[in-house]
């Protein structure tokens, strides 16, 4: 019998997931289905309960409801708990729902394939929302000298470096205080879509700076448009962090891990397909 798995949010419509874990599944010869399923913004949890009674065996959550696939976790992985979020959820014996978040390992991973290794890189963290808390415990486990995060309101990354104290080389920095360039910067926030960037030094980038915005788009980002402007060493969007944590969450549901580079060339195409019409 064919394995049933979904993603949840609120809106869906514009989800890679179904493309991404299908191409996957025909990669790895899995027998499986995925589907893209629009949760009322009030019945999550109704939702995605129904969907495991009916023989669901894992679901991916995307926004808005991260934090309430938290709360509905009977057991929750450390990057999980850190994360404060969830993205991953899947069947654990006795009907009972484990959680984890993998957007921190889809992150490093896509980071080191473009930029390579984190280690001993001054990092730059922009934002302190969902995106950002979940994807620091990751950075700082590949051993970078420094990650600072700042944000518009700078005392949410003051909480933020609170939370993750304990494992070091981490600081919050009020904007104003940004005065030398960094190694990598990441782009966390999804103002650059609306076209509302936070206004960042332009000192904190130079020619050996790269740049990587979470968010992807057919054009290049205004995050990247800036640092491309400043001449930043490289600059990447999100595409492969979205490829990235869907890797990670199909193996493991199922136990293989997929080759990512010819589904991130295959939604490459399609975005540049849809700029050119």
């Amino acid at each position: 019998m064919t394995d049933k798995y979904a993603v949840f949010g609120n809106p869906i419509a514009q989800s890679k997931s179904p493309l991404i874990h299908s191409e996957f599944a025909k990669q790895t010869q899995q027998d499986m289905s995925y589907e893209a399923i629009l949760a009322p913004v009030d019945q999550f949890s109704t939702s995605l309960t129904e969907f495991f009674a009916n023989g669901g065996k894992g679901a991916n959550v995307t926004a808005p409801f991260k934090e309430q696939a938290f709360a509905m976790c009977d057991e929750l992985s450390d990057m999980a708990k850190l994360a404060g979020a969830v993205n991953t959820l899947f069947n654990l014996p006795n009907g009972k729902i484990g959680g984890d978040n993998t957007d921190g390992v889809g992150l490093v991973n896509d980071l080191e394939m473009l930029f390579g290794p984190l280690k001993g890189k001054r990092v730059l963290l922009v934002g302190a929302g969902g995106a950002a808390r979940g994807c620091i415990l990751p950075i700082l486990q590949h051993n970078v000298a420094q990650l600072v995060i700042c944000n518009r309101t700078h005392e949410k990354a003051v909480e933020l470096q609170s939370l993750f104290n304990e494992y070091g080389n981490f600081f919050a920095k009020p904007i104003d205080e940004l005065i030398s360039p960094f190694d990598l910067v990441i782009n966390s926030t999804s103002a650059g879509l609306s076209g509302q960037l936070i206004a960042l030094p332009d000192a904190i980038v130079d020619a050996t700076t790269d740049c990587y915005d979470m968010t992807y788009s057919q054009q290049t980002t205004g995050f990247n448009q800036w640092a491309q402007a400043l001449h930043a060493r490289k600059t990447a969007d999100g595409l492969g962090m979205l490829v990235g944590q869907a890797a990670a969450s199909f193996s493991l549901w199922r136990g293989v891990t997929p080759d990512k580079g010819p589904v991130i060339r295959k939604l490459r195409e399609q975005l540049a397909q849809k700029a050119a019409e």
